[in-house]
């Protein structure tokens, strides 16, 4: 943890992508937080003219809660390591990695870490025909939480339907049942197990309307298969280079016992509310939103 003093906190937040308003939610969560610890702070709605509002800013640290496509794929990180100035999270290339979700998956399996099958294919492929025996899910191969995500069930009459929103080329990956599970790790260090509990696919509304799911931590798993959950979103972290605190998520098929684990991605920039996933399971080790807030302050940090 660094002594470096850092009063004066540009916390970037909304941006053009499609997580804009959740991004928009965390990033007032995080300034009020940084307030209460103490911090001068500064909220940024990220804009093309980013680099100057920066530049007369002159911040100690930037705290990202942006979401989506250039707040962490590894864009604005390479605009803040250009300005020198030190920022949270992961760095350039791990962002770019766990944004990537093919690419992540391959550094995954490189790292004997178990995934499913899965291929990019065009949009007019994978609404032409089906890509791959049903059932099996089509979503974006880089955006987050849960945007543009399709279940084509084992009894579908056809491929899905994608929409206008759905980029040229998404992933198709095979569809694995069961619960689903994600790991939270801050300073290297697996935190607990949650299980999220739907009615149905955990999917933009579950994750983000009030009800939409429930959070089971710690999750009430066999503890071979909570341990292996800690296990592999450590090692997830360390082989995607990542920073700071990263998300690892599962699904997990119970019939199949620990063989039924797969991870399905990581996320370099998780959700950052008091009820957020990652903030509930720093919260059950003790450590408040406000000192996980100030905790990835002091650990900012430039060419990450």
């Amino acid at each position: 943890m660094s002594s470096r003093t850092s009063n004066r906190i540009a916390v970037l937040m909304g941006g053009p992508s499609a997580e804009r308003d959740v991004s928009l939610v965390s990033g007032r969560e995080c300034a009020a937080a940084l307030r209460d610890e103490g911090f001068e702070v500064f909220e940024i709605d990220a804009g093309a003219d980013l680099a100057s509002v920066l530049r007369d800013l002159r911040p100690d640290v930037v705290f990202n809660a942006l979401h989506g496509r250039w707040g962490e794929d590894g864009c604005v990180q390479g605009l803040l390591e250009w300005l020198q100035i030190p920022y949270t999270h992961s760095g350039v290339l791990a962002s770019a990695l766990a944004m990537d979700k093919e690419r992540s998956k391959e550094v995954y399996a490189a790292h004997g870490l178990p995934v499913v099958e899965s291929l990019l294919v065009t949009r007019e492929a994978a609404m032409a025909a089906h890509p791959m025996q049903p059932p099996y899910v089509v979503k974006p191969n880089n955006e987050g939480s849960s945007v543009g995500v399709y279940l084509v069930d084992e009894n579908a009459s056809g491929p899905a339907r994608l929409d206008d929103t759905m980029p040229d080329m998404v992933m198709v990956e095979k569809f694995v049942p069961g619960r689903e599970l994600t790991v939270t790790v801050m300073d290297g260090k697996a935190l607990t197990v949650t299980d999220i509990l739907t009615t149905g696919w955990y999917d933009y509304d579950a994750k983000y309307v009030e009800g939409g799911s429930t959070h089971v931590l710690p999750a009430e798993v066999p503890q071979d298969v909570f341990d292996a959950c800690l296990e592999y979103a450590e090692r997830a972290h360390v082989a995607l280079g990542c920073k700071g605190v990263s998300r690892t998520d599962f699904r997990w098929d119970e019939a199949r016992g620990l063989d039924g684990l797969i991870l399905l991605e990581t996320n370099t920039q998780p959700g950052m509310t008091p009820t957020s996933l990652a903030p509930e399971q720093a919260a059950l080790q003790g450590i408040s939103f406000g000192q996980m807030c100030k905790w990835l302050v002091d650990d900012a940090s430039c060419f990450r």
